[in-house]
């Protein structure tokens, strides 16, 4: 089974038109404003969220005027009365110890910045405190979604139609690794340096897509992708999930989650289109936003991160996916901010969070060794 996109390239490109306007490519970033958050603090926590990432960019470019008053934002913000607010809204943890530590956090961040900006363009101090800014702003980024968790109560659930209940569905969140090996035994390649393995960690998100989340933990789960090959790497994207019988996905075993959209034609497990707008409360099941009628809208967790994970389904058929899924590897000339040929007509449930860099070497036929539940995986529910 491919996707749409077995065009070649060049008409790929042509199709993405957009905007060209800036486009957020952070995973990291994407799944903190991916978070269902109260609408009454909201702006709030999401203004501090911006200032805090937007320091980052003006680091990395040395920008560092900009970058020390992007802290001192940042930092007037956290010790306002909108970050005391901030803080009494987090709902799992100490939200205002939280806050502080941010702060402190952003002092360290305001004095590395001052100290690169002291030394000469190019010299070994000034990557040495650059390294440390970066580690800072990672730090205070982290820091940052731990309190925008915290906002989501423990009882949060999305809503999901009664006619898919029975199938697998993800509450909340969980994290997945998958271990790769290439399929002659030769090293990953990245850059020059060989790594005998490749490891990957993805965030897989049930807050935009329960029930595909929550498909793809419990094959995870029962070891379904373990010593699974890659089925096709063509610069654009990544794909595996088809098994070896012959089969185009996962044949249902009798567990719990006995219920299914439909079978395939060899009795695969399927499971619908899923795609989350924002602004909406729930998923758009079972068509694309073009076929809803909202052509254009911004999904919540959009394809534009190296490594978004969305799931693979027949061109013409909108509930035909059952396993097999794809990592986009992202060119923002072929994906744009504004449009592409994914956001809306594919279910995108996840990031590769950590060790993206590997899927530049994981070419078709290398292996997945081991694909494990790491975090959440008590969060599958059928009913």
């Amino acid at each position: 089974m491919h996707f749409v996109l077995n065009q070649p390239l060049a008409v790929a490109k042509e199709l993405a038109s957009g905007s060209g306007s800036r486009v957020n490519k952070d995973p990291s970033s994407l799944l903190r404003y991916g978070l269902p958050i109260p609408p009454t603090i909201s702006p709030s926590v999401r203004s501090l969220q911006s200032a805090v990432e937007g320091v980052k960019g003006d680091v990395t470019s040395k920008r560092f005027s900009a970058a020390k008053d992007g802290v001192k934002k940042a930092r007037g913000l956290a010790k306002s009365k909108k970050g005391s607010a901030i803080g009494a809204s987090v709902i799992r943890g100490d939200g205002n110890a939280m806050i502080s530590s941010l702060d402190s956090v952003l002092a360290k961040l305001d004095a590395a910045i001052g100290d690169a900006q002291g030394y000469e363009r190019g010299s070994e101090q000034e990557r040495a405190a650059l390294d440390v800014a970066y580690k800072l702003q990672d730090e205070a980024a982290g820091i940052m979604g731990e309190i925008e968790e915290g906002m989501v109560p423990e009882s949060y659930e999305v809503k999901v139609p009664g006619e898919y209940e029975g199938l697998p569905r993800l509450k909340g969140r969980a994290e997945v690794v998958m271990t790769f090996k290439k399929a002659g035994g030769a090293p990953f390649d990245i850059n020059g340096v060989n790594y005998p393995k490749a490891t990957m960690r993805m965030v897989i998100d049930g807050y935009t897509a329960p029930v595909t989340g929550g498909n793809f933990v419990e094959l995870v789960k029962k070891g379904f992708y373990n010593d699974m090959e890659i089925q096709r790497s063509d610069g654009f994207v990544v794909q595996t999930g088809k098994p070896k019988d012959g089969s185009e996905g996962y044949v249902g075993d009798g567990g719990p989650s006995v219920k299914q959209l439909g079978k395939g034609s060899k009795g695969e497990r399927l499971i619908p289109l899923e795609i989350f707008v924002s602004g909406d409360k729930q998923a758009v099941y079972e068509e694309t936003i073009e076929d809803n009628g909202r052509g254009g809208q911004a999904t919540v967790l959009p394809f534009s991160s190296y490594g978004a994970m969305g799931w693979a389904r027949e061109e013409y058929d909108a509930n035909s996916g059952s396993s097999q899924f794809f990592w986009l590897l992202f060119d923002s000339d072929l994906t744009p901010a504004g449009k592409n040929v994914l956001d809306g007509r594919y279910s995108s449930f996840g990031y590769v969070v950590e060790g993206e860099e590997f899927l530049r070497d994981i070419k078709e036929g290398d292996i997945i060794t081991e694909a494990k539940v790491e975090k959440g995986g008590d969060m599958i529910k059928y009913e």
